[in-house]
């Protein structure tokens, strides 16, 4: 299955972007084809609907999400909401590229959880056709520590972080298959 994974941050060392890496790396190690698209490493001009030009990441951004069997959106939390960036970059897309696919919304919060964020997702998700997991993944507080190699530093964030991708690839297998 291909699986895009979108990290929805401005910031290199954003922890919603180490929990995507450790995403993709747990979902390639079951043999999915997975992308990472990092938005601090593809900036996206402004969305504008008046402007029919679409520059080269653009491009590469809907080509992703457009080849996809599902997708996860990563996102911290700003102000009770998700990321500037990440909204943009879903500005791009219409309900051609999320249709029918399985969604995993995920957030990191400074505080306890980026719930507000999640459900945010959720709704832009559902206004996209696309399928919302109905479990998600949050982590704020202490739980946002990773180890040198990537991996969450809590044995409970690890557990719940696999227990919600198991989830999440069995809907999307079921999805797919319809």
């Amino acid at each position: 299955m291909r699986i895009v994974c979108i990290a929805g941050s401005n910031h290199a060392d954003a922890t919603s972007s180490k929990l995507v890496r450790y995403i993709a790396a747990r979902l390639q190690g079951e043999d999915h084809e997975v992308e990472v698209v990092e938005l601090h490493l593809l900036p996206l001009p402004w969305y504008n609907p008046d402007v029919n030009e679409e520059n080269a990441n653009v491009l590469r951004l809907k080509k992703a999400v457009k080849e996809s069997d599902a997708i996860v959106l990563a996102t911290p939390e700003y102000h009770g909401t998700l990321s500037g960036v990440l909204k943009n970059a879903l500005d791009y897309l219409n309900f051609e590229y999320f249709n029918n696919k399985v969604v995993l919304s995920v957030s990191s919060a400074g505080g306890a959880v980026g719930v507000s964020s999640l459900t945010h997702l959720q709704t832009i998700v559902r206004n996209l056709h696309g399928i919302n997991c109905p479990e998600w993944i949050s982590i704020g507080g202490d739980q946002r520590e990773f180890a040198a190699d990537g991996v969450p530093a809590h044995d409970h964030v690890v557990q719940r972080v696999n227990k919600t991708l198991d989830y999440f690839l069995a809907l999307a297998q079921n999805t797919r298959a319809l």
